[in-house]
C-alpha cells in the first residue's frame, strides 16, 4: 500500500469515526442497585410530539418504553422493563422525552435509542417515528460497590506492584547468596 493510499485510508477512518460519534451520543454510568438513572433525550423544540419510543438493539422487536395516546403501551415491552421505566415528564414540556430507569441492574447495560412520534413529519412505516433517532445513550452498569475503574487501570497498577515485589525479592536473594559466598570463602 502506498503512503498516499495509507494516508487516505486513515483520514477516511478518522472522518468515519468522527461522524459516527455525534453530539447526540452519550455515555451514562450507573451502579447496580442504584435507585434511578436518567437517560437524556430531547425532541426538536416546538415540535408536536405525540409519542416516544425507547429501544435497545439487542431486544429485537421488544422495546424498553412506548408512550403514545397519552399513556404507556406495555403491549410489546420487554418484561424486564415493565414497571421499571417512565418518562421524566409525560407532558413532554420543553421537548424533554428522557427515560427514567428504576432499580438499575447489570442487565440494563446497553445502547438505548430514543425516537419520537412527531405530527406533520415524514414518518417511518414501522411505528410512525421520525427517520433518525433523537438520541443514542450507552448505559454502563457496574456491580455494587464498584469504584468505576477499568480492568486496564487495575492491571496497570497490579503489574508494576508485582514487578516491584519480584525485584525486591530477587535483590534479597542475591544479597543473601553473596553473603553466603563471603562466609564460605
Amino acid at each position: 500500500m502506498s503512503a498516499v493510499t495509507a494516508s487516505l485510508c486513515s483520514t477516511l477512518l478518522f472522518v468515519g469515526v468522527f461522524v459516527f460519534v455525534s453530539a447526540d451520543q452519550k455515555i451514562i454510568k450507573a451502579e447496580s442497585g442504584q435507585k434511578n438513572v436518567t437517560l437524556p433525550c430531547r425532541a426538536p423544540k416546538n415540535s408536536s410530539i405525540t409519542g416516544v419510543e425507547w429501544t435497545r438493539a439487542d431486544l429485537g422487536d421488544e422495546y424498553v418504553l412506548l408512550y403514545k395516546d397519552d399513556q404507556l403501551d406495555p403491549t410489546n415491552q420487554r418484561p424486564s422493563f415493565k414497571n421499571r421505566v417512565d418518562l421524566q415528564d409525560r407532558q413532554m414540556k420543553d421537548a424533554d422525552v428522557s427515560l427514567i430507569l428504576k432499580n438499575v441492574m447489570i442487565n440494563d447495560t446497553g445502547t438505548y435509542k430514543c425516537e419520537a412520534f412527531i405530527r406533520g413529519t415524514n414518518m417511518r412505516k414501522r411505528a410512525n417515528l421520525v427517520s433518525d433517532p433523537i438520541s443514542i445513550v450507552t448505559l454502563k452498569v457496574d456491580p455494587p460497590g464498584h469504584t468505576g475503574g477499568s480492568v486496564g487501570l487495575i492491571v496497570g497498577l497490579i503489574v508494576p506492584a508485582l514487578l516491584l515485589v519480584a525485584a525486591v525479592a530477587g535483590f534479597l536473594i542475591y544479597r543473601k547468596r553473596k553473603q553466603q559466598n563471603r562466609d564460605f570463602n
